[in-house]
């Protein structure tokens, strides 16, 4: 990672954040991207501790010109761009019956058409130095869930759109791959609405949804990005783990 340019999205918290921290700490310079200046900052002060180069960036990105203006940035400050983790995501509870048409395009936006766009804008830049995108998706779009259907469609629409960016642009030496994470423990599911109780009673339950008996750790999550990110996954392309 020495020397490399990532750009992470929702690296506000969680996965997005142990990402960048991740990456920062293996001599990556990282754009880091999200909506909640206050824990970018703290993102950036925490990397300065060990030396490591965050840069924040405040950014809606379902606003195209504010994802415009990004990429702008990232390669007129840095010359270049190596890597690029989307992993900004939201989520909602609804069924068939019960999700909004509002609900139903928020996710669709966030988690789908910001990332196809923000990922076509970069590609010029990743053809250029033979780089990679890592996408955070979810298990949730290898498998149907009730209750969260807009999400369940949106992560199969991620793992789909990964697999077709990989086959077109592998002959250009760009590779693509998705993570796939269980329960993971982050804020995702509180801000979609899930309260104390009711998140308490998600984590427990996944001791038996999950076979080694726990949700996962953002940082574990972080670490299977910053391999596929790496040389290390050189011949890896187009997979969803």
């Amino acid at each position: 990672m020495r020397d490399k340019v990532a750009l992470v999205t929702g690296a506000s918290s969680g996965i997005g954040r142990a990402t960048a921290i991740r990456l920062a700490s293996e001599g990556a310079v990282v754009m880091a991207v999200g909506r909640n200046q206050g824990e970018l900052g703290a993102l950036r002060d925490e990397a300065h501790e060990f030396d490591a180069v965050v840069k924040p960036h405040l950014a809606d990105l379902t606003e195209t010109s504010q994802v415009d203006r990004l990429v702008a940035d990232t390669v007129e400050s840095y010359g270049r761009l190596d890597i690029l983790v989307n992993a900004a995501g939201i989520i909602k509870n609804g069924s068939i019956e019960t999700t909004t048409l509002a609900d139903w395009d928020k996710m669709m936006n966030v988690n789908l058409r910001s990332m196809f766009y923000l990922t076509q804008k970069c590609i010029p830049h990743l053809v250029a130095t033979k780089g990679n995108i890592v996408n955070v998706s979810s298990v949730t779009g290898l498998r149907a869930f009730p209750n969260v259907l807009a999400y369940c469609v949106s992560k199969a629409g991620t793992d789909q759109f990964t697999r077709c960016t990989a086959l077109e642009m592998a002959p250009k030496g760009v590779r693509v791959n998705a993570v796939n994470p269980g329960v993971i423990v982050t804020n995702l599911h509180k801000r979609g609405g899930m309260n104390d109780d009711a998140y308490k009673v998600f984590l427990d339950n996944a001791k038996n949804t999950h076979p080694l008996g726990r949700p996962g750790t953002p940082e574990e999550v972080a670490d299977l990005i910053a391999f596929l990110a790496s040389d290390q996954a050189g011949w890896i392309t187009g997979t969803t783990y």
